[in-house]
């Protein structure tokens, strides 16, 4: 193909197939919620669907790719497409700082205030304006209304595993780019070690903050712990998520690497993976210093 040809990409179903993959999914997964037994079965299905839809599409554009179908606007459009994406995580991620930064800032500052004291009573009857509730060898607060709310015992040490966390996370930083490197200087051994030890590096991440939930967990820090444990459970765990995902990305590369899908010239599979791992890695210094940290 010319390079200054503009690509066309033929007609897929691709699209389609997970169209349906997604809507089935949450279908599932919204009746899972409200206690319907056929819940789980429609969301394993269309999380099923979602996955053979992944193969396929992505396999076919590997395919293109290697036939050597696509041409420099090719490769300018998955720039653009992949930055586009990780600007979408940014907001998403920024959406979640965002509430966080209002709750610690302003709403439990306004509800301590001196207008709200005759009313904080009735809001939670051991309430302080404080942020990050704790109270020592107390496995719960009552509510009025007669609801329970565990207050965590003790809170998640930010020089514990989270230190260790930011790093594991950070030396994995290094060791892909150090794979990076090797690949723009061909160097295929020295790829596939660093890329080895990047997907090490992220297993053992998601290892200790399976261990750091579980003990979270036990000493009372939950999801119904208020605004912090809400706040630290969704921020923590969607990150978690975002790694899982970096991970299986990364384990996808190496299988490519392996195959001798890159060149030095051309690798821009590779790019986008490392454009998101180095993504994650800076959502996740964010986490350390709002969450854990300060």
């Amino acid at each position: 193909m010319n390079e200054q040809d503009y690509y066309v990409p033929s007609g897929t179903y691709w699209p389609i197939i997970g169209s349906i993959g997604i809507v089935t999914l949450f279908v599932g997964f919204a009746n899972q919620m409200h206690g319907a037994s056929w819940g789980g079965p429609i969301m394993a299905l269309g999380l099923a669907i979602l996955v053979f839809m992944l193969f396929g599409w992505f396999g076919q554009v590997v395919k293109e790719s290697t036939n050597g179908i696509y041409n420099s606007q090719v490769d300018r459009s998955f720039r653009w497409g992949m930055s586009w994406f990780i600007f979408s995580e940014v907001m998403f991620f920024g959406a979640f700082f965002g509430a966080l930064f209002y709750a610690r800032q302003l709403s439990v500052p306004w509800l301590g205030g001196a207008d709200n004291n005759i009313f904080t009573p009735e809001l939670w009857n051991s309430f302080s304006a404080t942020w990050r509730q704790i109270a020592f060898n107390t496995p719960g607060a009552i509510l009025q209304s007669g609801i329970t709310i565990s207050i965590p015992t003790q809170l998640v040490d930010a020089w514990d595993l989270p230190a260790l966390n930011t790093a594991l996370l950070l030396l994995s930083g290094a060791t892909l780019t150090f794979a990076h490197h090797a690949l723009r200087s061909d160097h295929r051994n020295k790829i596939i070690g660093w890329l080895i030890a990047t997907i090490v590096l992220g297993v053992l991440f998601l290892g200790f903050q399976i261990t750091e939930y579980g003990h979270a967990y036990h000493d009372g820090l939950k999801l119904t712990s208020g605004i912090y444990g809400s706040t630290f459970y969704m921020l923590t765990g969607f990150h978690g998520f975002h790694v899982t995902v970096g991970v299986l990305m990364l384990t996808v590369i190496l299988y490519r690497v392996q195959k001798g899908h890159f060149s030095s010239n051309s690798h821009f599979g590779f790019e986008g993976v490392a454009w998101y791992w180095h993504f994650v890695d800076v959502v996740w210094l964010g986490l350390f210093i709002f969450v854990y940290w300060l």
